[in-house]
Protein backbone atom coordinates (compact mmCIF):
# COMPACT_ATOMS: atom_id res chain seq x y z
CA UNK A 1 0.00 0.00 0.00
CA UNK A 2 3.00 2.53 -0.45
CA UNK A 3 1.49 3.64 -3.49
CA UNK A 4 -0.93 5.76 -0.98
CA UNK A 5 -0.20 9.42 -0.53
CA UNK A 6 0.48 10.06 3.02
CA UNK A 7 -2.46 13.02 4.60
CA UNK A 8 -0.65 15.74 4.98
CA UNK A 9 -0.84 18.19 8.25
CA UNK A 10 -2.91 20.80 6.17
CA UNK A 11 -5.64 18.14 5.18
CA UNK A 12 -5.69 17.21 8.66
CA UNK A 13 -6.48 20.77 9.44
CA UNK A 14 -9.15 21.59 6.81
CA UNK A 15 -10.62 17.88 7.94
CA UNK A 16 -10.69 20.02 12.00
CA UNK A 17 -12.09 23.22 10.61
CA UNK A 18 -14.80 21.20 9.08
CA UNK A 19 -15.86 19.63 12.72
CA UNK A 20 -17.09 23.73 13.36
CA UNK A 21 -20.33 24.40 11.88
CA UNK A 22 -18.51 27.51 10.14
CA UNK A 23 -16.01 25.42 7.72
CA UNK A 24 -14.15 25.76 4.37
CA UNK A 25 -14.51 23.16 1.62
CA UNK A 26 -11.62 21.65 0.65
CA UNK A 27 -9.30 23.35 -2.47
CA UNK A 28 -6.06 23.31 -3.41
CA UNK A 29 -6.34 27.14 -2.37
CA UNK A 30 -7.28 26.65 1.27
CA UNK A 31 -4.12 24.59 1.43
CA UNK A 32 -2.02 27.23 -0.21
CA UNK A 33 -3.91 30.07 1.93
CA UNK A 34 -3.13 27.47 5.48
CA UNK A 35 0.62 26.98 3.69
CA UNK A 36 1.03 30.63 4.02
CA UNK A 37 -0.01 30.84 7.75
CA UNK A 38 1.25 27.64 9.64
CA UNK A 39 3.99 25.32 8.51
CA UNK A 40 2.47 21.69 7.93
CA UNK A 41 3.70 20.53 11.47
CA UNK A 42 2.23 23.51 13.02
CA UNK A 43 -1.18 22.70 11.35
CA UNK A 44 -1.38 18.73 12.01
CA UNK A 45 -0.66 19.95 15.84
CA UNK A 46 -3.78 22.63 15.25
CA UNK A 47 -5.74 19.83 14.17
CA UNK A 48 -5.44 18.12 17.32
CA UNK A 49 -6.93 20.65 19.02
CA UNK A 50 -10.98 20.95 20.54
CA UNK A 51 -13.28 23.06 19.31
CA UNK A 52 -13.82 24.39 22.81
CA UNK A 53 -11.45 27.09 24.72
CA UNK A 54 -8.50 25.17 25.57
CA UNK A 55 -5.81 25.34 28.00
CA UNK A 56 -1.95 24.63 27.01
CA UNK A 57 -2.43 21.78 30.00
CA UNK A 58 -5.25 20.26 27.26
CA UNK A 59 -2.57 20.64 24.24
CA UNK A 60 0.24 19.17 25.66
CA UNK A 61 -1.91 16.26 27.16
CA UNK A 62 -3.46 16.03 22.89
CA UNK A 63 0.40 16.26 21.81
CA UNK A 64 1.58 14.20 24.42
CA UNK A 65 4.61 17.03 25.16
CA UNK A 66 5.22 18.54 28.37
CA UNK A 67 3.13 21.64 29.26
CA UNK A 68 5.72 24.44 28.57
CA UNK A 69 6.45 22.55 24.76
CA UNK A 70 2.98 22.89 24.29
CA UNK A 71 3.77 26.67 25.20
CA UNK A 72 6.00 27.33 22.52
CA UNK A 73 4.21 25.71 19.64
CA UNK A 74 0.81 28.00 21.31
CA UNK A 75 2.43 31.55 21.46
CA UNK A 76 3.54 31.58 18.36
CA UNK A 77 0.79 30.67 16.53
CA UNK A 78 -1.29 33.20 18.70
CA UNK A 79 1.22 35.92 17.96
CA UNK A 80 0.54 35.85 14.44
CA UNK A 81 -3.19 36.10 14.89
CA UNK A 82 -4.07 32.08 14.04
CA UNK A 83 -5.26 31.35 17.28
CA UNK A 84 -6.82 33.51 20.04
CA UNK A 85 -5.36 33.57 23.61
CA UNK A 86 -7.70 34.66 26.58
CA UNK A 87 -8.01 35.24 29.97
CA UNK A 88 -11.29 33.57 32.22
CA UNK A 89 -11.76 33.92 35.33
CA UNK A 90 -8.04 34.18 35.78
CA UNK A 91 -7.42 31.07 33.52
CA UNK A 92 -5.36 31.70 29.83
CA UNK A 93 -7.17 30.02 27.29
CA UNK A 94 -6.48 29.80 23.82
CA UNK A 95 -9.28 29.02 20.91
CA UNK A 96 -8.80 28.16 17.55
CA UNK A 97 -11.20 30.51 15.63
CA UNK A 98 -13.07 29.44 12.47
CA UNK A 99 -11.96 30.76 8.92
CA UNK A 100 -14.54 33.52 9.27
CA UNK A 101 -15.40 35.48 10.85
CA UNK A 102 -11.68 34.62 12.71
CA UNK A 103 -8.32 33.65 11.39
CA UNK A 104 -8.65 34.89 7.75
CA UNK A 105 -9.35 38.51 8.68
CA UNK A 106 -6.89 38.48 11.33
CA UNK A 107 -4.26 37.75 8.97
CA UNK A 108 -5.07 41.29 7.29
CA UNK A 109 -5.88 43.19 9.86
CA UNK A 110 -2.65 44.75 9.96
CA UNK A 111 0.44 45.53 7.57
CA UNK A 112 2.26 43.22 8.10
CA UNK A 113 5.74 41.64 7.19
CA UNK A 114 6.10 37.98 8.20
CA UNK A 115 3.79 36.93 5.27
CA UNK A 116 3.28 37.71 1.66
CA UNK A 117 0.50 39.84 2.58
CA UNK A 118 -0.19 40.44 -1.57
CA UNK A 119 0.08 36.56 -2.30
CA UNK A 120 -2.07 36.09 0.80
CA UNK A 121 -5.04 38.80 -0.37
CA UNK A 122 -5.24 37.26 -3.91
CA UNK A 123 -5.18 33.88 -2.56
CA UNK A 124 -8.50 34.77 -0.34
CA UNK A 125 -10.15 36.85 -3.38
CA UNK A 126 -9.84 33.67 -5.57
CA UNK A 127 -11.22 31.30 -3.30
CA UNK A 128 -13.82 33.58 -1.77
CA UNK A 129 -14.65 35.89 -4.55
CA UNK A 130 -14.10 33.82 -7.73
CA UNK A 131 -14.95 30.10 -6.11
CA UNK A 132 -18.29 29.89 -4.85
CA UNK A 133 -18.43 27.23 -2.78
CA UNK A 134 -16.93 28.55 0.18
CA UNK A 135 -19.18 31.15 0.34
CA UNK A 136 -22.06 29.11 -0.33
CA UNK A 137 -21.05 27.04 2.57
CA UNK A 138 -20.63 30.40 4.92
CA UNK A 139 -23.72 31.64 3.94
CA UNK A 140 -26.39 28.97 2.56
CA UNK A 141 -25.84 26.04 5.26
CA UNK A 142 -29.07 27.18 7.57
CA UNK A 143 -31.19 29.66 8.76
CA UNK A 144 -28.81 30.98 11.42
CA UNK A 145 -26.52 33.20 10.23
CA UNK A 146 -22.67 34.36 11.45
CA UNK A 147 -23.42 38.07 10.99
CA UNK A 148 -26.29 40.63 11.80
CA UNK A 149 -27.31 44.00 10.93
CA UNK A 150 -27.16 47.09 13.32
CA UNK A 151 -29.73 49.74 12.51
CA UNK A 152 -28.21 53.07 12.02
CA UNK A 153 -28.98 55.00 15.07
CA UNK A 154 -28.33 58.30 13.51
CA UNK A 155 -31.46 57.88 11.19
CA UNK A 156 -33.84 57.02 13.90
CA UNK A 157 -36.99 58.96 15.30
CA UNK A 158 -37.75 59.58 18.69
CA UNK A 159 -40.43 57.29 18.80
CA UNK A 160 -38.79 54.38 16.52
CA UNK A 161 -35.39 55.15 19.48
CA UNK A 162 -37.76 53.81 21.69
CA UNK A 163 -38.73 50.73 20.08
CA UNK A 164 -34.97 49.47 19.26
CA UNK A 165 -33.72 46.69 21.37
CA UNK A 166 -30.64 47.53 22.96
CA UNK A 167 -29.18 44.53 21.47
CA UNK A 168 -29.51 46.20 18.17
CA UNK A 169 -27.95 49.54 18.71
CA UNK A 170 -24.19 48.99 17.97
CA UNK A 171 -23.40 51.84 21.13
CA UNK A 172 -24.63 49.55 23.38
CA UNK A 173 -21.99 46.56 22.39
CA UNK A 174 -19.64 49.78 22.93
CA UNK A 175 -21.36 50.48 25.85
CA UNK A 176 -20.78 47.24 27.59
CA UNK A 177 -17.51 45.97 26.34
CA UNK A 178 -14.38 45.34 28.83
CA UNK A 179 -12.18 46.02 26.02
CA UNK A 180 -11.98 47.47 22.86
CA UNK A 181 -9.59 47.11 19.60
CA UNK A 182 -9.90 48.62 16.25
CA UNK A 183 -7.54 47.58 13.22
CA UNK A 184 -7.23 47.35 9.08
CA UNK A 185 -10.48 46.44 7.45
CA UNK A 186 -9.67 42.60 6.25
CA UNK A 187 -12.02 42.83 3.23
CA UNK A 188 -10.49 46.33 1.80
CA UNK A 189 -7.09 45.86 2.62
CA UNK A 190 -7.34 42.42 0.39
CA UNK A 191 -9.35 44.03 -2.13
CA UNK A 192 -6.61 47.09 -1.82
CA UNK A 193 -4.12 44.33 -2.66
CA UNK A 194 -5.49 43.37 -5.78
CA UNK A 195 -6.53 46.90 -7.03
CA UNK A 196 -9.83 46.60 -6.08
CA UNK A 197 -10.53 48.56 -2.86
CA UNK A 198 -13.29 51.60 -2.87
CA UNK A 199 -12.11 54.85 -1.19
CA UNK A 200 -13.95 53.90 2.29
CA UNK A 201 -11.83 54.23 5.13
CA UNK A 202 -9.62 50.93 6.07
CA UNK A 203 -9.08 51.39 10.08
CA UNK A 204 -12.50 50.95 11.28
CA UNK A 205 -12.64 47.14 12.43
CA UNK A 206 -14.23 47.10 15.45
CA UNK A 207 -13.05 44.05 18.36
CA UNK A 208 -14.44 43.43 21.49
CA UNK A 209 -14.07 41.45 24.90
CA UNK A 210 -11.71 38.35 24.85
CA UNK A 211 -11.13 38.93 21.28
CA UNK A 212 -10.21 42.20 21.23
CA UNK A 213 -7.91 41.80 24.50
CA UNK A 214 -5.83 39.32 22.46
CA UNK A 215 -5.94 41.31 19.22
CA UNK A 216 -4.11 44.04 20.48
CA UNK A 217 -1.99 42.09 22.70
CA UNK A 218 -0.57 41.03 19.72
CA UNK A 219 -0.94 43.81 17.49
CA UNK A 220 -3.66 43.14 15.10
CA UNK A 221 -5.62 46.06 16.60
CA UNK A 222 -5.11 48.69 19.19
CA UNK A 223 -6.94 49.74 21.97
CA UNK A 224 -9.16 52.54 21.87
CA UNK A 225 -11.38 53.66 24.27
CA UNK A 226 -15.27 54.37 24.65
CA UNK A 227 -15.22 57.67 23.26
CA UNK A 228 -12.92 56.73 20.18
CA UNK A 229 -15.23 53.30 18.84
CA UNK A 230 -18.19 55.57 19.36
CA UNK A 231 -16.45 58.28 16.92
CA UNK A 232 -15.44 54.80 14.45
CA UNK A 233 -19.24 54.26 14.37
CA UNK A 234 -20.05 57.75 13.42
CA UNK A 235 -17.47 58.62 11.04
CA UNK A 236 -18.89 55.16 9.43
CA UNK A 237 -21.93 55.94 9.32
CA UNK A 238 -21.35 59.49 7.28
CA UNK A 239 -19.33 56.91 4.74
CA UNK A 240 -22.52 55.13 4.36
CA UNK A 241 -20.97 51.83 5.85
CA UNK A 242 -23.03 49.35 7.10
CA UNK A 243 -22.47 48.30 10.63
CA UNK A 244 -22.30 44.11 10.81
CA UNK A 245 -21.45 42.29 14.05
CA UNK A 246 -21.67 38.88 15.38
CA UNK A 247 -25.37 37.09 15.27
CA UNK A 248 -26.02 36.72 18.93
CA UNK A 249 -27.01 39.14 21.52
CA UNK A 250 -24.28 38.92 24.50
CA UNK A 251 -20.83 39.25 24.53
CA UNK A 252 -20.37 40.54 20.47
CA UNK A 253 -17.10 40.41 19.52
CA UNK A 254 -16.22 42.54 16.04
CA UNK A 255 -18.81 44.74 14.25
CA UNK A 256 -17.30 45.69 10.71
CA UNK A 257 -18.14 48.42 8.49
CA UNK A 258 -19.18 47.17 5.67
CA UNK A 259 -19.24 48.76 2.28
CA UNK A 260 -20.84 47.13 -1.15
CA UNK A 261 -18.10 46.59 -3.01
CA UNK A 262 -15.65 44.76 -0.92
CA UNK A 263 -17.64 43.17 2.06
CA UNK A 264 -17.86 39.49 1.47
CA UNK A 265 -21.26 39.36 2.62
CA UNK A 266 -22.74 42.18 0.87
CA UNK A 267 -20.97 40.78 -2.45
CA UNK A 268 -22.56 37.11 -1.85
CA UNK A 269 -25.64 39.36 -2.42
CA UNK A 270 -25.13 41.55 -4.76
CA UNK A 271 -23.44 38.68 -7.49
CA UNK A 272 -24.54 35.46 -5.86
CA UNK A 273 -28.06 36.14 -4.70
CA UNK A 274 -27.75 34.81 -1.00
CA UNK A 275 -30.03 37.27 0.59
CA UNK A 276 -30.01 35.68 3.72
CA UNK A 277 -25.75 36.22 3.81
CA UNK A 278 -26.25 38.31 7.17
CA UNK A 279 -29.87 38.67 9.34
CA UNK A 280 -31.23 41.70 8.62
CA UNK A 281 -32.76 44.15 11.13
CA UNK A 282 -36.37 44.49 12.28
CA UNK A 283 -36.98 47.10 9.81
CA UNK A 284 -37.89 47.94 6.65
CA UNK A 285 -37.40 50.93 4.28
CA UNK A 286 -40.35 52.18 3.28
CA UNK A 287 -40.77 54.99 0.18
CA UNK A 288 -43.57 57.85 0.84
CA UNK A 289 -44.30 58.07 -3.43
CA UNK A 290 -45.53 61.26 -2.27
CA UNK A 291 -42.59 62.93 -0.91
CA UNK A 292 -40.24 61.08 -3.17
CA UNK A 293 -38.70 63.25 -6.05
CA UNK A 294 -37.04 60.32 -7.14
CA UNK A 295 -33.59 61.87 -7.25
CA UNK A 296 -32.02 58.20 -6.87
CA UNK A 297 -29.42 59.05 -3.73
CA UNK A 298 -30.92 56.24 -1.92
CA UNK A 299 -30.21 54.34 -5.20
CA UNK A 300 -26.75 54.57 -5.05
CA UNK A 301 -26.04 54.56 -1.40
CA UNK A 302 -27.93 51.37 -0.48
CA UNK A 303 -24.58 48.24 -0.48
CA UNK A 304 -27.03 45.78 -1.62
CA UNK A 305 -28.96 46.81 -4.94
CA UNK A 306 -32.63 46.64 -2.71
CA UNK A 307 -33.72 50.44 -4.08
CA UNK A 308 -34.26 51.20 -7.48
CA UNK A 309 -35.70 53.71 -9.11
CA UNK A 310 -39.36 53.15 -11.47
CA UNK A 311 -42.43 55.15 -13.10
CA UNK A 312 -44.62 57.25 -10.47
CA UNK A 313 -47.19 56.41 -12.82
CA UNK A 314 -48.51 60.06 -12.82
CA UNK A 315 -50.48 60.95 -15.82
CA UNK A 316 -49.25 64.47 -15.34
CA UNK A 317 -46.23 63.78 -15.55
CA UNK A 318 -44.88 60.76 -17.39
CA UNK A 319 -41.43 60.68 -17.11
CA UNK A 320 -41.53 60.99 -13.07
CA UNK A 321 -39.84 58.27 -11.12
CA UNK A 322 -39.52 57.43 -7.40
CA UNK A 323 -37.48 55.02 -5.39
CA UNK A 324 -38.89 51.74 -4.64
CA UNK A 325 -37.69 49.05 -1.97
CA UNK A 326 -37.33 45.17 -2.76
CA UNK A 327 -38.32 44.20 0.76
CA UNK A 328 -36.82 40.84 0.25
CA UNK A 329 -32.74 42.52 -0.30
CA UNK A 330 -33.37 45.28 2.44
CA UNK A 331 -30.83 44.99 5.13
CA UNK A 332 -33.39 47.37 7.28
CA UNK A 333 -29.88 49.25 7.95
CA UNK A 334 -31.15 52.81 7.29
CA UNK A 335 -28.17 53.67 4.86
CA UNK A 336 -30.38 54.87 2.57
CA UNK A 337 -32.34 56.98 5.04
CA UNK A 338 -29.30 58.64 5.27
CA UNK A 339 -28.26 59.60 1.72
CA UNK A 340 -31.85 60.84 1.19
CA UNK A 341 -31.72 65.00 0.76
CA UNK A 342 -35.00 65.55 2.56
CA UNK A 343 -34.03 63.65 5.72
CA UNK A 344 -34.88 60.68 7.23
CA UNK A 345 -38.70 60.15 8.03
CA UNK A 346 -40.06 62.31 4.88
CA UNK A 347 -39.46 60.01 1.57
CA UNK A 348 -37.97 57.57 3.25
CA UNK A 349 -38.70 55.91 6.78
CA UNK A 350 -37.76 52.97 8.66
CA UNK A 351 -41.02 50.59 9.14
CA UNK A 352 -41.53 47.32 11.38
CA UNK A 353 -40.74 43.55 9.29
CA UNK A 354 -43.72 41.38 9.36
CA UNK A 355 -42.10 38.68 10.68
CA UNK A 356 -40.29 38.90 13.77
CA UNK A 357 -36.28 38.62 14.04
CA UNK A 358 -34.86 35.89 16.58
CA UNK A 359 -31.04 36.71 17.67
CA UNK A 360 -29.56 34.11 19.56
CA UNK A 361 -28.35 34.85 22.86
CA UNK A 362 -24.30 33.69 22.77
CA UNK A 363 -22.09 32.61 21.01
CA UNK A 364 -22.47 29.14 22.28
CA UNK A 365 -26.23 29.27 21.20
CA UNK A 366 -25.73 30.27 17.79
CA UNK A 367 -22.92 27.69 17.36
CA UNK A 368 -25.30 24.85 18.46
CA UNK A 369 -28.27 26.09 16.44
CA UNK A 370 -25.44 26.58 13.14
CA UNK A 371 -24.38 22.87 14.30
CA UNK A 372 -28.06 21.41 14.14
CA UNK A 373 -28.72 23.12 11.00
CA UNK A 374 -25.90 21.91 9.36
CA UNK A 375 -26.13 18.42 10.91
CA UNK A 376 -22.96 18.96 13.11
CA UNK A 377 -23.98 19.12 16.45
CA UNK A 378 -22.16 15.32 17.33
CA UNK A 379 -19.05 17.00 16.33
CA UNK A 380 -19.30 19.90 18.63
CA UNK A 381 -20.54 17.56 21.71
CA UNK A 382 -17.95 15.01 21.08
CA UNK A 383 -15.02 17.13 20.90
CA UNK A 384 -16.14 18.38 23.98
CA UNK A 385 -16.80 15.34 25.69
CA UNK A 386 -13.40 13.95 24.77
CA UNK A 387 -12.35 17.78 26.48
CA UNK A 388 -13.85 16.42 30.04
CA UNK A 389 -14.92 20.34 30.33
CA UNK A 390 -17.99 20.30 32.44
CA UNK A 391 -18.50 24.01 31.81
CA UNK A 392 -18.21 24.13 28.00
CA UNK A 393 -20.93 20.55 28.03
CA UNK A 394 -22.79 22.16 30.54
CA UNK A 395 -22.82 25.61 28.14
CA UNK A 396 -24.05 23.48 24.80
CA UNK A 397 -26.64 21.18 26.53
CA UNK A 398 -28.28 24.45 28.13
CA UNK A 399 -28.40 26.29 24.57
CA UNK A 400 -30.11 22.98 22.85
CA UNK A 401 -32.72 22.68 25.56
CA UNK A 402 -32.95 26.95 24.83
CA UNK A 403 -33.57 25.69 21.46
CA UNK A 404 -37.62 26.00 19.77
CA UNK A 405 -38.80 22.48 19.80
CA UNK A 406 -38.33 22.00 16.19
CA UNK A 407 -34.76 22.59 16.33
CA UNK A 408 -34.30 20.31 19.59
CA UNK A 409 -36.01 17.43 17.82
CA UNK A 410 -33.61 17.59 14.89
CA UNK A 411 -30.93 17.58 17.53
CA UNK A 412 -32.32 14.72 19.03
CA UNK A 413 -32.64 13.31 16.01
CA UNK A 414 -29.05 13.60 15.26
CA UNK A 415 -27.47 12.81 18.84
CA UNK A 416 -29.97 9.66 19.25
CA UNK A 417 -29.05 9.84 22.72
CA UNK A 418 -31.22 8.66 25.62
CA UNK A 419 -29.83 10.91 28.00
CA UNK A 420 -30.18 14.06 25.27
CA UNK A 421 -33.95 13.09 24.76
CA UNK A 422 -34.85 12.70 28.58
CA UNK A 423 -33.14 16.31 29.10
CA UNK A 424 -35.39 17.61 25.71
CA UNK A 425 -38.36 16.10 27.08
CA UNK A 426 -38.07 17.28 30.27
CA UNK A 427 -38.00 20.78 29.09
CA UNK A 428 -41.09 20.31 27.35
CA UNK A 429 -42.45 18.97 30.00
CA UNK A 430 -41.67 22.23 32.07
CA UNK A 431 -42.43 24.35 29.31
CA UNK A 432 -46.01 22.67 29.15
CA UNK A 433 -46.57 23.64 32.50
CA UNK A 434 -45.64 26.99 32.00
CA UNK A 435 -47.97 27.44 29.50
CA UNK A 436 -50.69 26.34 31.61
CA UNK A 437 -50.00 29.03 33.72
CA UNK A 438 -48.96 31.95 31.04
CA UNK A 439 -50.49 31.87 28.06
CA UNK A 440 -48.30 34.85 26.46
CA UNK A 441 -45.17 32.33 26.93
CA UNK A 442 -45.05 31.42 22.95
CA UNK A 443 -44.76 34.36 21.75
CA UNK A 444 -41.62 34.88 23.68
CA UNK A 445 -37.96 34.29 21.74
CA UNK A 446 -36.18 31.03 23.26
CA UNK A 447 -33.53 33.52 24.31
CA UNK A 448 -35.70 35.12 26.65
CA UNK A 449 -37.35 31.70 27.80
CA UNK A 450 -33.21 31.08 28.70
CA UNK A 451 -33.09 34.14 30.84
CA UNK A 452 -36.95 33.41 32.61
Amino acid sequence: MAHLATRSGYQDLVARLNRFPQGAPPSRLLDRILSLLVSEKEAGLVALLPIAPFTAKVAARRWKMTEAEALAVLEPLAARGFLLDMEDRGQRDFVLPPPMAGFFEFSMMRVRHDIDQKELASLFYEYLNVEEDFIKALFTGGETGIGRVFVNEGVLSGEESLRILDHEKASKVVATASSIGVGVCYCRHKMEHVGRACRAPQDVCLTFNGVAASLTKHGFARSISRPEALDVLARCREEGLVQIGDNFREGVSFICNCCGCCCEAMLAVRRFGLLTAVHTTRFLAEVSAEACDGCGKCVDACPVEAALLVSACDPLRPRRRVARVDAERCLGCGVCLAACPRGPGQALRLAERGERILTPLNSVHRAVLMAVERGKLQDLIFDNRALASHRAMAAILGAILCLPPVKRAMASRQMKSVYLERLIRWREEREEAEKRKRPDLPGREPAQEANA
